[in-house]
């Protein structure tokens, strides 16, 4: 049975919050100050502490930092609330942050959730938590051990990185590493849905609430209900619907479109963007406020150049997938490796993967590295290609050149030039359609990029 201890000065406080955790299966202890918590803490060590931040002799965050109860399980109570002393109490390793007074539907909700983390104690770090993520760099092992931090904890996070890093796959990553690994994953690319869709896509719609609305739709918070949410390229959303992101973020709870009920739900975010996020907010294109709420636990993925041997480790997994599902035994050269290894990769991983694929259906039995347009050193030299912009032309004429130039260089694949540029795949198509060239590239399906 986990065991509960309450630190507050309110004595009612105490003692209501006692009889629900009673009610749950937990066995109490309770103090009105550091004093008592530390003399509660030697008697019997808890699974998880009900904490007030400001105590009468003490501060309870630094109290708690100075516990040393790397097992137990923390949630922080204040009746003073502000954005820094909740992104505080999450980055001290706080699985919550209760408002004082608190709710007593959202209390039961922590309490039963972290009763069953406790009993169930899924095993974060695990090699089926990080069994997609393939790398022994330093950055990656960083990368890995925040990952196992964030993982237990309720806490948003947003995952900033170039395009091909691994995103999605670290946010899978994070929610295979936590209580809800057995509830649903959705990945949803925000750059990918519609403007005009996008709200009905993430919070469902009625029967007739609007043209094509023929039955009712469940959206993806919906569907989510128990797990886990990642929302990729989150600057690609509209103002508009960043507020709806961010009530349900404060409020767990969302209307779908052509309707005014309410649904409550119960689904962890995971934001992504590989833009910088502080730039998006001074450009316009991300609210400060929903930025302060999704990066209650930042994570940055290191580009592939920044680690050191995994390029190969990489490279090796990914024909090694091929030459199992086809029967194969293809290996790689001494120079391929030796290029692989000396080139920036500004695609990433994605890139990589792509290069492999393309070297493995052209090799015969060894992948020598030297097949024209897909050598390395040659594709390196193309996208270092030059464009010549007069000064005091207009940004918007240079911006034109400039995604005209890329996707000629990608052979009109659109795809390849959106990943290269850094824009999404729909930005790219609306500049296209501004300019009048969206028809003129070549999008035949036998281009391997």
């Amino acid at each position: 049975m986990p065991h509960l201890l309450i630190v507050d000065d309110d004595s009612a406080v105490r003692e209501l919050v006692a009889d629900i955790a009673v009610e749950d299966g937990y066995t109490v202890a309770q103090a009105g100050d550091v004093r008592q918590a530390r003399i509660q803490m030697e008697r019997q060590a808890p699974d998880v502490v009900l904490l007030d931040m400001q105590l009468p002799d003490g501060d309870g965050m630094t109290f708690w930092k100075a516990a040393g109860l790397p097992d137990a399980q923390v949630v922080f109570m204040t009746a003073h609330s502000s954005v820094d002393s909740a992104i505080d109490a999450l980055r001290c390793g706080a699985v919550d942050y209760l408002l004082k007074p608190v709710s007593l539907r959202r209390l039961r909700g922590v309490l039963e959730e972290l009763k069953s983390m406790l009993v169930s104690r899924p095993l974060p770090g695990s090699a089926d938590c990080f069994a997609k993520m393939i790398g022994q760099s330093r950055a990656m092992q960083l990368l890995c051990a925040h990952i196992e931090k964030v993982a237990p904890t309720r806490a948003t996070v947003l995952l900033v990185g170039e395009s091909g890093t691994g995103k999605e796959l670290a946010a899978e990553a994070i929610h295979l590493a936590s209580p809800r690994h057995q509830q649903p994953f959705m990945p949803v690319n925000c750059g990918a849905i519609a403007s005009n869709l996008i709200e009905s896509e993430l919070f469902g719609h009625e029967k007739g609430s609007f043209t094509g609305a023929d039955r009712q739709h469940k959206g993806y918070f919906e569907r989510a209900c128990g797990g886990t949410l990642f929302l990729d390229e989150i600057t690609e959303m509209s103002m508009e619907l960043q507020v709806r992101l961010l009530r349900v973020l404060e409020t767990g709870r969302f209307m779908r479109v052509g309707t005014h009920e309410e649904i409550a739900t119960d689904v962890r975010v995971i934001a992504a963007t590989n833009r910088n996020p502080e730039q998006a907010v001074s450009s316009g294109v991300l609210r400060e406020d929903l930025y302060h709420r999704l990066s209650v636990f930042p994570l940055e993925l290191p580009p592939l150049r920044e680690r050191e041997d995994d390029v190969l480790l990489l490279a090796n997994h990914f024909l090694d997938e091929l030459n199992a599902e086809d029967g194969t035994k293809k290996t790689f050269s001494a120079e391929a490796l030796k290029a692989m290894q000396e080139y920036s990769w500004p695609g990433n991983i994605r890139e990589l993967r792509n290069y492999v694929y393309r070297s493995y259906i052209l090799a015969d039995e060894v992948i020598k590295g030297d097949f024209n347009s897909f050598e390395l050193e040659a594709h390196s030299a193309g996208w270092g290609s030059e464009i010549l912009v007069p000064v005091g032309v207009p940004l918007a004429d240079a911006n034109r050149q400039l995604i005209l130039a890329t996707l000629k260089q990608c052979g009109g694949v659109k795809k390849a030039a959106a990943e290269m540029l850094g824009i999404s795949l729909k930005t790219l198509y609306n500049r296209l359609d501004e300019y009048g060239a969206a028809g003129d590239v070549d999008e035949s399906p036998s281009r391997l990029r």
